[in-house]
């Protein structure tokens, strides 16, 4: 199962219309939206991403929308991947960050910020 959501953009004097067509439809959930700047928030859900993006697609084509843009995406079967990659040994965590008598204040990062030290 993959969750995605979305952002719609719709001018201002047509918030209305297309929220209630949104709410109605059977391709998204509907969740927020603010008139001010003529965006809807809603998700998709579907069993793959060619499933997402027909939905998406639909809701393109709803009239007065201007754009409707994917933002966040959650799959399943990528979250369990990730989870079995970490059950069997995952990445190295140096003994440091497992070690309680050491002050986080003493813990010097050696990490890449623009090529600055802090």
């Amino acid at each position: 199962m993959n969750i995605s959501s979305i952002v719609v953009q719709v001018r201002q004097e047509f918030i209305d219309e297309v929220v209630d067509t949104l709410k109605a439809s059977d391709f998204c959930d509907y969740h927020f939206h603010d008139k001010s700047i003529g965006k809807i928030i809603v998700t998709v859900e579907g069993e793959g991403v060619s499933e997402e993006i027909a939905k998406v697609k639909q809701i393109q084509a709803v009239p007065h929308v201007i754009a409707a843009d994917m933002m966040m995406a959650y799959s399943e079967d990528e979250l369990d991947q990730e989870r079995s990659k970490l059950e069997m040994g995952g990445p190295n965590i140096p003994d440091m960050l497992n070690d309680d008598t050491i002050r986080a204040e003493d813990i010097v990062y050696h990490g890449d910020l623009k090529k600055k030290e802090i």
